[in-house]
């Protein structure tokens, strides 16, 4: 039997789970043009296998590494188990997937694992795509087949959800191009062929009233205690549904004080500390920030350990889909507005923030989100609804235009 070769760093798993989470894998070389890499990401590390040979540079996925589970030989590797795996890729050669739309999404994914991001839209994107789609290669993809793609998708989904999940497509893309250094030269088809609907971005955003609000917190705490704090702390933070579910008992800082500029004294201020969101891109450096909750609201949160908020059965919201179980429990509410869903209450609060004079950097820091996304967002709301804070400033001149005027002349 041929002889493994050892690595401290990769072959215990004490020991990989130690190393900086990053989107290039960590490489042990098995043997000649053959080498086992370990990607580490904020779960379960995967392992790659990287093969150089006769002018040929791929790697491709090989399992999911035993750093959280027990190995099974197939799906989760033990790093005795992932060499083998490796040797055996390598002399199978290039696999006929190696440079497939299928293989650059489980890539693309892979990398957003390592960065923390939202893997979500890549099953989307996944699931959407014609057998035919996914096992044609990167490099022979036309505009006009991926165009005829993407138009076909507005039979399935609304035109926004379109766009994201050809966004998707096009960053897998650009990723298996980028590494297949220089082999794949036709970029332009995906940046044509799945180029985004005009239009489809244009936000629909509802914004409710303070008695709306009040409202729908209300009608949450009737349907449960569990389900009135979760919308309440939607309603009072602008959260994202993805964030509270992330929320930890240490996330309440109930008796956080600060200096008033007012008295210039200690003052008790109640935040949460909310876990960053995985929209954007690139890493967050900021994981959490604060954000200002009232007291009774603290008072009630505080003290709590593990996972902050639960269902009426102990269990977390962690997979529940809380926006359609939102929609379910606010039929029969009387609101202003016709259709309300939970992001309603997001839209709300920046709103209302706007409104209130916050300068808009803050805002953006408070919701997660950034200045250039609340200005195309929100915007034109904000003009709509601004006239009641410009007219107290409006200088009246007439009086002043009369009084100057010679005497018998009017206008």
């Amino acid at each position: 039997m041929p002889q493994k070769v050892r690595s401290s760093t990769l072959e215990y798993r004490s020991n990989r789970l130690r190393l900086p989470i990053r989107k290039k894998p960590y490489y042990v070389r098995v043997t000649r043009g053959m080498w086992l890499g370990y990607r580490r990401t904020q779960t379960a590390g995967t392992w790659v296998a990287r093969v150089i040979a006769s002018g040929s540079d791929w790697t491709k996925k090989l399992g999911t590494a035993d750093d959280r589970d027990e190995a099974d030989g197939k799906d989760i590797l033990t790093y005795s188990q992932a060499q083998d795996a490796a040797k055996k890729t390598a002399r199978e050669g290039r696999p006929d997937g190696g440079d497939t739309v299928e293989a650059a999404l489980d890539r693309y994914e892979d990398d957003l694992k390592s960065r923390g991001g939202d893997v979500n839209n890549v099953a989307r994107a996944r699931l959407h795509l014609t057998d035919k789609l996914a096992k044609k290669r990167v490099g022979s993809l036309t505009k006009e087949e991926l165009k005829t793609w993407r138009d076909s998708l507005k039979a399935k989904m609304k035109p926004a959800t379109v766009n994201r999940t050809a966004t998707t497509l096009r960053a897998a893309l650009n990723l298996a191009a980028n590494d297949a250094s220089g082999r794949i030269t036709n970029r332009e088809a995906w940046r044509t062929g799945l180029k985004a609907i005009e239009g489809a971005g244009k936000a629909r955003n509802v914004i409710l009233t303070e008695q709306d609000v009040r409202t729908v917190v209300g009608a949450a705490y009737r349907d449960s205690d569990e389900f009135g704090e979760f919308v309440e702390l939607a309603a009072m933070t602008g959260a994202r549904t993805s964030q509270l579910k992330k929320l930890q008992g240490e996330d309440i800082q109930a008796d956080f004080a600060a200096i008033d500029p007012q008295t210039k004294k200690k003052k008790r201020q109640p935040r949460v500390m909310m876990p960053a969101s995985r929209k954007g891109k690139g890493e967050k450096k900021i994981t959490h920030r604060p954000v200002p909750i009232s007291e009774s609201l603290a008072e009630r949160l505080k003290g709590r350990n593990g996972i902050l908020l639960k269902r009426p059965d102990g269990e977390t919201w962690a997979k529940t889909n809380v926006s359609s179980y939102f929609e379910r429990f606010i039929e029969g509410v009387k609101l202003s507005q016709p259709k309300v869903t939970i992001y309603a209450l997001r839209h709300t609060s920046i709103v209302r923030q706007l409104l209130a004079g916050v300068p808009i950097r803050v805002v953006a820091a408070l919701h997660d989100t950034s200045v250039e996304m609340i200005e195309r967002n929100y915007s034109e709301h904000i003009a709509d609804h601004a006239d009641d804070l410009a007219r107290p400033t409006l200088l009246e001149t007439m009086a002043e235009v009369i009084a100057l005027r010679p005497e018998g002349k009017s206008s």
